[in-house]
């Protein structure tokens, strides 16, 4: 029955995917001249993934902690990564910002479409060029006011645990001055796996956005020791909502 269930929900959301991206992207034309930092395509992505939220198999879903995010203020948002889903998930907050990606979803037909389309910042990251490029093009969204998402793991936990936070994250916050917003969010590698295709339904997803941390609060301006007092922090607050 999970089988089933998942191959029906695989091919319905394809399905809706491929009657939204034509949508998408006569808006994204059509805005494109006076639509520098993509607002609007972004806008839709966020409408997107509230859509395919309500799709995927959960007992229940709960966000807490959202306006902790001032509206106006830049940040680095960074966050633990369960599931494939946490960016559906995330994305259900609202904020304005990029996202860091992998540069292999890039070669994903309509997926790689829609981040070329909201210019989000790609990442080989085993290419330390590409890293390079991919610190100053988050500098300048800074810089601009555009906060910064990245999972600071750099991939899936194959568990649910905390894995090892990589120093990029934390990096941009030191060089660029701005506060850093942790996200803590559960529940997600349950229901979609790491390789995962196969839904699992009892499971509950619980986000909880942590109180901003400013530059002078950092303690340290060594990038390394940052991702170690973050992770640290996340696994913690994991800890805490996994006793709710």
């Amino acid at each position: 029955m999970d089988i089933l269930r998942s191959a029906l929900l695989w091919f319905g959301g394809i399905f809706i995917i491929l009657v939204f991206f034509p949508v998408s992207f006569i808006i994204w034309l059509l805005v494109l001249p006076f639509d520098r930092d993509r607002r609007v395509i972004h806008r839709i992505l966020i409408w997107q993934s509230r859509f395919f939220v309500r799709l995927i198999p959960v007992k229940s879903f709960r966000s807490e902690g959202k306006k902790k995010a001032v509206k106006g203020k830049t940040y680095v948002v960074i966050s633990n990564h369960q599931s494939i889903l946490d960016i559906l998930y995330i994305n259900t907050l609202g904020y304005r910002m990029k996202w860091i990606s992998k540069i292999e979803n890039k070669k994903i037909p309509v997926l790689g479409w829609y981040l070329g389309m909201a210019d989000y910042i790609p990442v080989d990251r085993g290419n330390e060029d590409s890293k390079l490029i991919m610190i100053e093009k988050s500098l300048n969204c800074l810089r601009n006011e555009i906060s910064i998402m990245i999972f600071p793991e750099g991939t899936r936990s194959k568990d649910g645990e905390t894995g090892f936070f990589k120093r990029g994250a934390f990096q941009l916050a030191l060089q660029a001055g701005v506060p850093i917003l942790p996200i803590v969010i559960d529940g997600t590698g349950g229901i979609l796996p790491k390789h995962g295709l196969v839904f699992g339904t009892e499971h509950d997803v619980r986000i909880k956005v942590l109180d901003p941390v400013y530059p002078e609060s950092f303690g340290t301006e060594n990038p390394d020791e940052l991702a170690l007092i973050f992770s640290s922090i996340i696994k913690e607050e994991l800890t805490v909502l996994r006793k709710k």
